[in-house]
C-alpha cells in the first residue's frame, strides 16, 4: 500500500513522514490553504528528503506561471491537481501528474478518469462546496469503482483508527493524509504518522 502524507510544511515533519514508511510527501502550493508553503520552504524541505521518496506538488486551478514559478524552484517527482483543470492543462507542464476527483453526488468517476487518458492516477477526495481538499471529511468508500484500470488514491478524513477500514472497503492502490496525523493544520504529530502507517502498511 502506498501512502502519502500531504500538508507537509517542516523539514522535520518531512523526515517524520519519511522515517514511519510514507512513499511520498505532499506540498501545497494553494495560497488559501493552511498548509500553504512557498517555493523557496518546499525546495528547502525537498532538499532533505531521501531521493526514492516521491514529493509532490499540490495546486488548485493554478495560473500557469505559478505552476512554472514553482517548478523552476523545487525539484517536484509528480503533480496533482485539485481543482477544475482539464487534460490539456494538466499534459502542458511535461511531468507526471495525478488528477483529485472530489466525490459529490452524481459523480461518474469512470468518465471523470476519462476525461485525463495521461494521469497516472486519480485521488477521491471527499466533496465540500467551495472547499477544494483537506475537508477531514470521508465520503462513502462504497462508491469507488473497482474495476476502473486506472490507479486510484483514497483521501478525506482518513486517520489512523480508520485507515485499515477504508482499503478493506475501497481496495485502492494508495492513500492519503493530512489533517488525520496533525496536531494543528500544517503540523504533524510523530505518534499520528506512525500510527497511520503501520495501519496503512500492515492492510
Amino acid at each position: 500500500m502506498q501512502v502519502k502524507i500531504c500538508g507537509i510544511t517542516r523539514i522535520d515533519d518531512a523526515l517524520i513522514a519519511v522515517d514511519a514508511g510514507a512513499d511520498a510527501l505532499g506540498l501545497v502550493f494553494y495560497k488559501p490553504s493552511p498548509r500553504y508553503i512557498d517555493s523557496g520552504t518546499a525546495a528547502v524541505i525537498t532538499a532533505a528528503v531521501p531521493p526514492f521518496v516521491t514529493m509532490t506538488g499540490l495546486f488548485v486551478d493554478a495560473a500557469q506561471g505559478d505552476v512554472d514559478a514553482v517548478l523552476e524552484a523545487v525539484p517536484l517527482n509528480l503533480l496533482q491537481f485539485h481543482g477544475d483543470e482539464s487534460a490539456r492543462y494538466c499534459e502542458q507542464f511535461r511531468r507526471p501528474y495525478i488528477k483529485a476527483l472530489r466525490m459529490k453526488d452524481g459523480i461518474d468517476v469512470r468518465a471523470e478518469m476519462a476525461k485525463h487518458p495521461r494521469a497516472r492516477g486519480f485521488l477521491l477526495d471527499a466533496y465540500c462546496p467551495g472547499v477544494p481538499g483537506g475537508t477531514g471529511e470521508i465520503f462513502d468508500w462504497d462508491r469507488v469503482p473497482q474495476d476502473s484500470g486506472r490507479p486510484i488514491v483514497l483521501a478525506g478524513g482518513l486517520n489512523p483508527d480508520n485507515v485499515a477500514m477504508a482499503i478493506a472497503a475501497a481496495h485502492p492502490q494508495g492513500v492519503d493524509v493530512s489533517g488525520g496525523v496533525e496536531q494543528v493544520p500544517g503540523r504533524k504529530e510523530r505518534q499520528k504518522v506512525t500510527a497511520f502507517l503501520r495501519a496503512a502498511k500492515s492492510s
